[in-house]
């Protein structure tokens, strides 16, 4: 049983696809083609999404030879990982200069709300900006092989919150403040993953109703622990 069992591990462990990019171009003229691969490569999966998305149409679409991408790329899942660290990280640093320019102080509900809502805007924008922006997303939630990538975006920005308002409110719980924190980042996530998967709702409202949610939440929050050290 214990053969049977080590047997079916290693196949599956065979079978997982390689992610990793095979290499890094050092050169301009590498680094022109890696762009040229992965730009090609958003644009084709905003025209037929990741599940017919191929390495030979991005090799025929970019003019490529297959062995140029392969060079780099060992499949289309390698491509969807780079795409899907590089859109995570585009959203992850409007985040952080978000956080740094004080997003989370406010002296009311209102100014809260306000603030929520310029960084959910930028984040929509520059989400439906990058090529196969939305598809992206929905590779990031269907294919368990990418799934981390996103995970450790999503606790990244949850953390670094957590941080700072641990900071501004000393007394309040501690896992109670760190819950907080997820709850709010991935429902903020999932508001834009809706505005852009669903382009016939109305964008403003969801922003608004979100933002709302949010900074209503962070409000009986700080109440709940100023009630609780009277």
């Amino acid at each position: 049983m214990a053969r049977s069992t080590a047997a079916k591990t290693t196949v599956a462990k065979t079978d997982a696809p390689a992610l990793d990019t095979k290499s890094r171009p050092s050169r301009r003229r590498g680094k022109d083609t890696f762009e040229v691969i992965l730009t090609t490569a958003g644009e084709l999966l905003a025209e037929v999404g990741f599940e017919r998305l191929t390495t030979n149409l991005v090799c025929e679409r970019a003019g490529l030879t297959p062995p140029a991408l392969y060079r780099y790329f060992p499949n289309k899942y390698a491509l969807l990982k780079e795409l899907a660290h590089r859109l995570m990280d585009a959203q992850d640093k409007i985040v952080l200069s978000w956080l740094e320019a004080g997003g989370t102080k406010s002296s009311t509900l209102e100014e809260s709300v306000a603030k929520n809502r310029d960084l959910q805007k930028q984040i929509n924008a520059i989400t439906r900006d990058f090529p196969g922006g939305d598809w992206i997303l929905r590779a990031l939630r269907a294919l368990p092989m990418l799934q981390e990538v996103r995970t450790t975006s999503r606790d990244m920005v949850a953390q670094t919150l957590f941080e700072i308002l641990k900071a501004e409110n000393p007394a309040a719980s501690e896992d109670r403040l760190r819950t907080a924190t997820r709850l709010t980042t991935q429902m903020m996530y999932a508001a834009t993953e809706m505005v852009l998967e669903e382009p016939d709702q109305d964008e403003e409202k969801i922003n608004e109703e979100i933002c709302w949610m949010v900074a209503l939440y962070y409000q009986h929050l700080t109440r709940a622990t100023s009630a609780a050290t009277d």
